[in-house]
């Protein structure tokens, strides 16, 4: 007989994670700025890399292949056929075509008959600062089709724009944007940053029961003055672990999310510096691996204010 697989006869305790995200062989973006935090918080993680590139498309050149939607499905067939099916959490990033984006619809329902309980979260990956870097027709199939079936939506400002129709210049747009979110599907809406005032906000939103006001919060961030590479991924990461420990505690899990990425993004300016980069010359790749402390037992420096 073959031996168990003991991730799914004893599986951790936080969660067994489906990772359908980008991969760069050097660098942190997509799935290799969210699986080793997840690990770190105490997740069985699978990743499934819809691209696989050399490195980061802001480089002056990358080289590498991308997985089409055929290819995910034989992927989830694989896993079918030998009984490898269940998860606890998905979690998507970025997406870059419409066929592929339908695959991972797919992929949700079939995920959905192993486990009702299946946890969705989605960051839908689209744009930043009013430009799309995906093809215009993503937008409509993530507002028809995913947002309905997402437990938790982590879009940034423009991507909350793009999803509700409503453009965001003050708080009570962000929170609204909220509200038009959750009546569409999802019950946790974390919009991760709206540049506000000289400021970036974080605005989260839990709507506990169908019908009911949810209970919204902000997370006010210092801006540092510098580019950086994969933030939003490990961003949705840190969400994903901490509002699973604490499943009535969306603002406690944001403040520990806020804590750890801001944390990683001081070191790594101070390390840039420390090599005698200018750290505002280029886009900076994260310090992952010498901040996983901070992943895993952050400090909170970064506190929640409630709206109500």
């Amino acid at each position: 007989m073959s031996p168990p697989i003991l991730s799914l006869a004893l599986p951790s305790a936080t969660g067994r994670v489906l990772s359908i995200q980008s991969h760069t062989v050097q660098g942190y973006v997509g799935n290799k700025s969210a699986v080793f935090p997840l690990q770190l918080l105490g997740y069985d993680v699978d990743p499934i890399n819809s691209v696989q590139f050399s490195n980061h498309t802001g480089y002056p050149t990358f080289k590498g292949q991308v997985l089409n939607g055929g290819q995910l499905w034989d992927l989830i067939e694989g896993l079918e056929e030998n009984e490898l099916l269940y998860y606890t959490h998905l979690l998507t990033g970025y997406i870059g075509s419409v066929s592929f984006l339908n695959t991972v619809l797919e992929v949700v329902d079939k995920l959905r008959l192993v486990n009702p309980k299946l946890t969705y979260v989605c960051d839908p990956v689209m744009g930043d600062e009013g430009k799309l870097y995906v093809p215009e027709e993503l937008v409509s199939v993530y507002r028809e089709k995913v947002i309905p079936v997402a437990s938790v939506l982590t879009p940034n400002q423009f991507e909350a724009e793009q999803l509700t129709g409503l453009r965001i210049q003050s708080e009570g747009d962000g929170r609204e944007a909220c509200n038009i979110l959750h009546a569409a599907g999802p019950s946790k809406v974390v919009i991760t940053s709206i540049n506000m005032n000289g400021e970036l906000l974080l605005i989260g939103s839990h709507q506990k029961n169908e019908g009911q006001a949810p209970e919204q919060f902000k997370i006010v961030i210092p801006k540092i003055p510098a580019y950086f590479t994969g933030t939003g991924d490990l961003t949705t990461a840190l969400l994903l672990g901490w509002s699973n420990k604490y499943p009535e505690r969306l603002d406690l899990a944001a403040e520990l999310a806020v804590s750890s990425l801001q944390a990683v993004l001081r070191r790594t300016m101070n390390d840039y510096k420390s090599a005698g980069h200018d750290p505002q010359s280029s886009s900076l790749e994260i310090r992952l691996i010498q901040s996983q402390d901070d992943i895993r037992k952050p400090k909170v420096e970064f506190k929640a204010e409630r709206y109500n």
